[in-house]
């Protein structure tokens, strides 16, 4: 079952179940896939069936960094209340993510991008970051892998 179906069956369930906090979360996410399908339908013609789960995955992802650094911010500012809603919908938003890889199983993952492409040197760095994109959407977190890509290249 493709992300979509997920959420829009959550979203039903959700409703059914009378849960105002899980709904108003799902319905942020249907909004957010909806947005990105009529923004690619501009680029690409009124052809295209929408985005693909790969780029549903970049944009949950981008939803929980979102929620958490607003979480942070609420913490900071001694807004917990605040701090807490954002939490429990990343909690909600992370059910559609997959399982992010372990410490482990991220440094095998970006040993064997950087075996695969063949890079030799920092220039090649793009090219080991695309593969991993394509590769891991959604299952590590790229803010933190580029580093890391960098100290094996360097």
């Amino acid at each position: 079952m493709d992300i979509r179906t997920r959420v829009a069956t959550a979203l039903k369930e959700a409703m059914k179940a009378k849960e105002a906090d899980r709904l108003s979360t799902l319905r942020l996410i249907n909004a957010a896939i909806k947005d990105k399908d009529i923004a690619a339908r501009g680029e690409n013609g009124a052809g295209e069936a929408g985005v693909t789960d790969a780029e549903v995955l970049g944009i949950l992802g981008k939803m929980v960094k979102q929620r958490q650094e607003s979480a942070r911010a609420y913490e900071e500012g001694g807004r917990l209340d605040l701090a807490e809603r954002e939490l429990a919908e990343v909690k909600v938003i992370e059910e559609f993510l997959p399982q992010q890889l372990s410490q482990a199983e991220t440094e095998a993952a970006v040993n064997e991008a950087i075996a695969e492409v063949g890079a030799e040197s920092i220039r090649d760095m793009g090219k080991v970051m695309g593969l991993l994109k394509e590769r891991y959407t959604g299952q590590m977190d790229f803010g933190a892998v580029g580093p890391m890509v960098k100290d094996r290249l360097a």
